[in-house]
């Protein structure tokens, strides 16, 4: 069997470390890269593995291309910390990695099973990331917020997801959407015109519009509704915190 590195990227994830860890388990290697946690996150990695590297926190495409070429082997399952290994997802890549056809791609791309407000998205906040792959031949693309792996190689697709579960409370989810506008302005600026009724009525109400209708996110009842309200405020967020950026503001 080929074999894997597993990266976690951490900070302040005690009450996430463990669990994670255990879903992946089947790696060769496991590599937590902690973000000088406050909590007993280390402690709790030091558990399971010795192999934990600290490094200021800049942004997650920085810190998780700092940490690829740490890892030992060439294949990478690279897992945050409120990511879990669901079983089928477990035996479908420890199948692919006894397989000859595991070359046949750089990296795989791999859907999500989203959890939100305690309760699991069927229909909205559907998503697919690419987290197992080639040390050599994939990085992410230096943006902020959303990165995802950019290869010159072909991508395939998993069968199996992965579970997501990124909500702690409703304030810290706004927090966290407050923090990832900054990081989305800086990232959009250079990009983006003059901001008009464009970006601060259209953009924002077009993607209530597919969270909420195309994506049938009406479907998840409260839960749904909520989501597509915060995606549609974040986007008209980005673009105020574009035009306070280029005034000098904050």
């Amino acid at each position: 069997m080929e074999k894997i590195s597993l990266i976690i990227p951490t900070f302040n994830e005690s009450h996430n470390i463990v669990e994670c860890i255990k879903s992946a388990d089947f790696a060769d290697e496991i590599i937590v890269v902690d973000s000088f946690s406050t909590d007993n996150t280390v402690d709790l990695a030091r558990e399971h593995t010795d192999f934990i590297l600290q490094r200021e926190y800049k942004y997650s495409a920085s810190q998780k291309n700092w940490a690829i070429p740490q890892a030992s082997h060439e294949w990478i399952l690279l897992v945050d910390a409120d990511e879990r290994v669901s079983p089928e997802l477990r035996k479908e890549i420890i199948a692919l990695l006894k397989s000859p056809s595991l070359y046949d791609f750089a990296g795989y791309w791999i859907n999500r099973k989203n959890f939100f407000m305690g309760s699991e998205l069927r229909h909205s906040g559907r998503d697919k990331v690419i987290r197992l792959f080639r040390k050599s031949k994939c990085r992410y693309e230096d943006k902020r917020v959303h990165a995802e792996i950019i290869s010159q190689d072909k991508i395939g697709l998993l069968h199996s997801k992965l579970y997501h579960n990124t909500y702690i409370s409703f304030d810290h989810h706004i927090e966290k959407m407050n923090r990832y506008a900054w990081w989305q302005a800086e990232d959009y600026d250079k990009e983006t015109g003059k901001i008009t009724v464009y970006h601060l009525v259209l953009k924002p109400s077009w993607r209530f519009f597919k969270e909420y209708i195309l994506n049938r996110g009406f479907m998840d009842g409260t839960v749904g509704l909520t989501l597509a309200l915060i995606d549609s405020y974040s986007v008209f967020t980005r673009y105020v915190k574009i035009w306070l950026l280029r005034r000098g503001r904050r």
